[in-house]
Order: structure tokens, then sequence, then C-alpha cells
């Protein structure tokens, strides 16, 4: 069996893994991931037929070369699924992904770099990407899969602006707790290939830009930077955000020469020429697979709603918010479904991530609760620097740790969430999923009836 086909299964650490809410909790998180899955999402939305391709209503057709180029964290299970509809129409590609256990291409090549903090290989394989491409003729199709983690897995940075430049940058907004827009902002102005300038470098080819969402909203212009999408934001909106997190005298020089030398090194803007033979679509994003996972509640016996796809802010705030909302609807089989991403101001020397970060500050406000689990998840099953993909906790978690020795609001004051969960359990693995869909937390209160059947933990089997 292929590493590409072996079964991403979605577990808990602890004896905690061993009550019926949370065997739901896992089952819900299993259907979310199912519904994430790249090339189910790509199979769903994109034929081939009479030589042609179609991507929803468009099509679009292939007289000359078909190359495919691109990047992010689902990038190898989209390349997967567009090899099993284009098969050998397609003329070359590559694409950059995480390291990770992928099954290589017939027609499309795998190129692994470092994410979060870019490296040399990522800007080698962009490298590789314009060499394939060579010059652009308008015959040509160029297919561009997207997704979240492309901003890091695709560097390229703009002239005068060193890889190690790029890189010191990326740590100080990582660290900051600036958000997705405010962080791509910044890496826009910095890369000579995002915010749209790799459309600019592709045209006159037709370009189709096949875009998975990792971003709270589905705003195609923050996925991975926006490389085939014209950019919204400007200098100033990057000047703006050095004032707002005091990042000026921490950036290095080459980067503050070029968002305060003026108009040259602005990002291309709605109506430029070559947008016209970009066609941009989303595939999918959070809100279907946050659908899917309550559909699976629902049919557990809960009364489930999806809270929110639009869930920001700093994670110890929002997972004590949800955790007192938990709290006050312990009285009948309930379940809250939220996605999106919060942010970790980095105060501490600890080592976690913004889902465990927020699963301890719900297990604070949660304790003592009988009835009660939540469970928050990064869809990508990598949460920081971690192995872990998030944590379960319940209205026990901060009792269990105190017997311990761990000390819950230590641990949260020194951001070590991942070294409380370890030690006390309700850490959530399952390696890379080969998707990016934001994160997903799930929360519910007192299990249904006994009389409905619990089955086993699920396998996300990849298709």
């Amino acid at each position: 069996m292929a590493p590409d086909d072996l079964p991403v299964k979605v577990r808990v650490e602890g004896a905690i893994r061993r009550s019926p809410l949370a065997k739901d909790a896992v089952l819900s998180l299993g259907s979310f991931l199912r519904a994430a899955d790249p090339a189910a999402m790509l199979r769903r939305r994109v034929k081939v037929k009479g030589g042609r391709l179609f991507v929803g209503r468009e099509s679009f057709g292939m007289p000359g070369r078909v190359l495919v180029v691109g990047g992010g964290k689902a990038g190898a299970r989209m390349a997967l699924g567009l090899e099993g509809l284009l098969g050998d129409r397609i003329t070359a590609g590559i694409v950059n992904v995480p390291d990770g256990p992928w099954r290589e291409g017939r027609r499309v090549r795998l190129n692994p770099a470092r994410h979060p903090v870019p490296d040399g290989r990522g800007v080698e394989g962009v490298k590789s990407m314009l060499r394939l491409v060579g010059r652009p003729d308008p015959d040509d199709l160029v297919i561009c899969l997207i997704s979240g983690g492309g901003s890091s897995l695709m560097p390229m940075p703009a002239a005068g602006v060193g890889l190690s430049d790029k890189r010191e940058v990326t740590e100080l907004l990582l660290k900051s707790g600036a958000d997705i827009q405010e962080t791509n902002a910044v890496r826009k102005h910095i890369s000579g290939i995002k915010g749209g300038r790799l459309a600019q470098r592709l045209y006159p080819a037709t370009v189709v830009s096949l875009i998975i969402s990792d971003v709270v909203g589905d705003r195609l212009d923050t996925v991975a930077s926006g490389p085939t999408v014209p950019d919204g934001s400007t200098l100033s909106d990057v000047a703006a955000v050095f004032d707002r997190y005091s990042l000026w005298e921490k950036v290095p020089a080459s980067v503050r020469k070029l968002v305060l030398g003026g108009s040259g090194g602005e990002t291309p803007k709605p109506g430029a020429e070559f947008f016209g033979r970009v066609h941009n679509f989303l595939l999918g994003g959070n809100a279907e697979a946050c659908s899917a996972a309550a559909k699976t509640l629902k049919r557990r016996g809960y009364d489930a709603l999806v809270l929110s796809t639009q869930m920001k802010g700093e994670a110890r705030l929002v997972g004590s918010a949800l955790g007192r909302s938990l709290k006050s609807r312990t009285g009948r089989p309930a379940a809250l479904v939220a996605g999106g991403e919060t942010t970790v101001k980095v105060r501490g020397r600890g080592t976690g991530g913004r889902n465990q970060e927020l699963a301890l500050a719900a297990a604070i406000a949660l304790q003592g609760t009988d009835g009660a689990v939540l469970a928050s998840m990064g869809s990508d099953g990598i949460d920081g620097p971690t192995d872990a993909a998030g944590a379960l906790v319940d209205g026990g978690t901060v009792a269990r740790g105190r017997r311990r020795g761990m000390d819950a609001v230590a641990s949260l004051d020194d951001n070590d969430s991942h070294a409380f969960f370890k030690r006390v359990g309700g850490l959530i693995l399952t390696g890379p999923t080969g998707t990016n869909v934001n994160d997903v937390v799930v929360a519910l209160t007192r299990p249904p009836s006994a009389r409905l059947r619990r089955g086993a933990p699920p396998t996300v089997r990849r298709a």
C-alpha cells in the first residue's frame, strides 16, 4: 500500500478518550476531515468532458501545454485528484508541499518545503515552476493548485529581500499575534510571486486557479497570499501592521526599505490586463467541513448547531468564552461546532499551539462541570511546533492536572499547553492530514440516550 493510501485516524491520548462524549466528538472530527479531503473536493467540482476542462459552469479548452504549478498543505492531495481526472493530458507539473508521506504522481512532481517558516527548498521549487512555464503561450493552460500554507511553502523573496529576511519577518509575525490577513498583507509585499504577481508572470497563458481556503471568510486574495488574485492590500497596510505590533525596529533593513520605498514595491491591483486571463475558483473550505461535523452529531442525537465559521481572536479568550457557554448548556444533549482560526500571542517559554491553548483555556472555564467536553483541532493535523492536532478537555481536566502536579493556569500563562496535555492526557493526534481548512471546535454536553448505537472512532481513508 502506498503511503498516500494509508488511513488517517483521529485518536485521543489518555483516559478521557473512553467517555461517550469524547467518542462522539472524535466521530464528528472524522466527519470534518472527510468533508475537507482535497481530492474529494476537486472531484466534486472539476470534470473533464470532450477534451475540455469544466470547473463549475465554466469550461476551458486545452489546445496547448497543460501545466500544473502551485503549493500548500493540501497540494499533494489536490495534485493526486487532478491527475486522476486529466491523466496524460497534463504535460508536466511541480507543486510545493510540506514534508510528508505523499504519493508521487506520474505527471506532477511534489517538491517538499518547510512550513511555517520558509526554506531554500521552497525557493528552488518556485524557480523550477517558473522554468517549467518558461515563456508562456496564449494556447497554454496553467492550472494553479493553491491552498493554505502556500505563503510559506512557495517563497520567492522580492528583489532586494533575502530569504533570511523573509524568514525573520515570518517569525516576528507568528509571535506578534497578527491575524492571517495582516500577516499575508506583509508577505505579499515582500514576495516576487504573491499578491497577484504569479498571474503576471504567467501571462498570456490561460490560468485556472483551484483554491482550497484556510482563511476566515474565504478571501481568495488571502489564501496563500493570493498569488493569482488582485491584491486589495497596500504598502500603507503593511506599515500599519508594523505600527500595530511594534515591529519597525525588529524587521530587517531590506524590508523597511521596501515598505518605505513607495509605489515601486506595490502589488498588482484589480484591472490589470493580465488578470483578464485568470480564473480563480474556490473548491471548498471550513464551512462545508463544519456542516459535516454537525450532521454527524445530529445523527447521534444531539441538538447540533454550527455556531460560526468566522471564529478568530486570541485563542485563550475564545476558549474561555466557549467553555463558559458550554457550561451553561449542560441540561440536554447539545452540540456546538465552530470553525475559523485563532491566534496566540507568545508571552511565555512553553510549547503549544492555538488549538491546545484554546482547549486549555476552555478546561479552566469548565472545571468542575459534569457532562461536557470540548475538542479543538487543526485540520492539517499540526498544531504549532508539536506533533498534536489539538486537544480534548472536560470538566475534570484541570483536576487531573493538579493530581499530576500540573497547574493549568500557570501552563496557559507560559504558553505551555502541550506539556500540560502530554502529562495529563487529551492530546488529539492525526499526523499530517493532507488538507488545510482552518480549525474546528466541537463542544458537547450530556450524551444522548444509551439506546443510540455508538460507533468506533472513525477511519478517514484517503480517496
